[in-house]
């Protein structure tokens, strides 16, 4: 029971750093306002790079790498820092954008989807955490009112709304995917990846502080 017991104190510890690591690795991150996944053309976003060290906003777009203020219609990109804006965004910004130091290290990367369409499905762009309540929305252009709506899950019905709204209470990994939506003679959006992150250790550690620190290991 001792050894038992002593096994999970040295993978907890282990995990621990494991984590700790991780937090260290990923300490450069990327952030979108709005926090969405699609656009229409024309919308304005902005990309920031959380680094101490000011690290620049990049694109891949067809396998090349730019600075973001180097997209396709350059007049509508501007940067301060570590910000990049572009006021009015076209299909040719769809891409991956992450943010790179001059140390080499690489934040999250976020994938932007610009469309001509009528139909766009506003998920958030960036890992919602697990038990948290994400809202997906879906939006017509030309309609600034309630629309009806249905959503799906690859491919597969899932829900319809007259709101246009769809709100999932409480996510969880099994909530990942790809996700899309359709307005009844009004068109449907693209496929958009919804990502669900786990709190780092937070259900082991609760899970096992009784058995480590209480004698419980049988």
């Amino acid at each position: 029971m001792e050894v038992r017991a002593l096994c999970i104190r040295l993978l907890v510890t282990v995990l621990i750093l494991l984590c700790a690591h991780a937090q260290k690795v990923d300490a450069v991150s990327l952030r979108v306002v709005p926090n969405k996944s699609q656009f229409f053309e024309h919308e304005s976003v902005s990309f920031y790079c959380e680094e101490i060290s000011h690290g620049h906003v990049l694109y891949k777009k067809n396998e090349e790498v730019k600075e973001c203020k180097k997209t396709s219609r350059k007049p509508t990109a501007s940067t301060t820092g570590s910000q990049c804006t572009i006021d009015r965004i076209y299909r040719s910004d769809s891409g991956e954008y992450w943010c790179g130091t001059a140390g080499g290290k690489r934040s999250n990367n976020i994938y932007i989807t610009v469309t001509a369409g009528s139909v766009i499905l506003e998920s958030p762009a960036v890992p919602v955490m697990e038990g948290e309540a994400v809202t997906l929305r879906c939006r017509n252009k030309m309609l600034s009112s309630s629309i009806t709506a249905d959503f799906y899950k690859y491919g597969r019905h899932i829900g319809s709304s007259s709101t246009g709204n769809m709100t999932i209470g409480r996510v969880s990994k099994s909530d990942e995917g790809l996700y899309k939506c359709k307005i009844s003679g009004g068109g449907e959006s693209s496929e958009s990846w919804l990502s669900v992150s786990l709190p780092c250790l937070t259900d082991f550690k609760q899970s096992c502080s009784m058995c480590l620190f209480t004698g419980g290991v049988n």
